[in-house]
């Protein structure tokens, strides 16, 4: 299976179901940058309940702006909110002090672009998971993309239809199961067992 699908924060679940179960993955990066997706947001489950991780961009005059020109907004310290978000939400999960050091620089490093902060989180995330992540990027848009199979719909977060299996969470007793989260969340609860889980899913 050779799929198509966008560069995201540290991706939803469904996200990594389909670049587990790939063959051949090629990350989109000639699309419009749209508001309110996951391009540049995440979501966790926080002592509270479901918790939005939202990264702040500068937006231009421009009409239509493509996502790998989308600069970071550097006048807000959004890094520390979110780190600090992710501590409350899972310093008391299996895994979390296991995987802290791998992701803890990315709070703390500079990017310009949001495209380039989204391969890194990727990147680690592939890396926490033993995954060798060999992929393509395209360089032509495709309204229907008939060489591969299309999952760029599930960028649109909230959206995204896809359902997995239970597995425990941190607050599940509080609030129930939270379905399709950032991958974060099932790596802090399942560690090395998560791959074995994104093989296993249906999309």
């Amino acid at each position: 299976m050779n799929i198509l699908i966008h560069p995201t924060y540290f991706p939803s679940i469904s996200h990594f179901v389909a670049m587990a179960q790939a063959d051949a993955i090629t990350f989109e990066m000639e699309d419009n940058f749209q508001k309110q997706t996951n391009r540049n947001r995440t979501y966790i489950y926080s002592p509270n309940g479901i918790q939005l991780l939202n990264i702040p961009v500068k937006h231009t005059a421009e009409r239509y702006q493509k996502t790998k020109d989308v600069k970071l907004e550097t006048g807000v310290d959004w890094q520390k909110q979110h780190f600090k978000s992710l501590e409350a939400a899972y310093r008391a999960s299996p895994f979390f002090e296991y995987f802290e050091d791998a992701i803890y620089p990315i709070f703390h490093k500079k990017h310009t672009f949001l495209v380039d902060l989204n391969f890194e989180t990727i990147d680690i995330i592939s890396k926490c998971l033993g995954m060798k992540l060999a992929f393509d990027k395209s360089t032509e848009y495709f309204h229907e993309a008939n060489d591969y199979s299309d999952f760029r719909a599930l960028v649109n977060g909230k959206k995204d239809p896809s359902i997995f299996e239970n597995y425990t969470q941190v607050f599940g007793e509080k609030h129930g199961f939270l379905n399709n989260l950032s991958v974060l969340d099932l790596l802090f609860n399942e560690g090395r067992f998560t791959t074995d889980y994104l093989k296993q899913q249906t999309l």
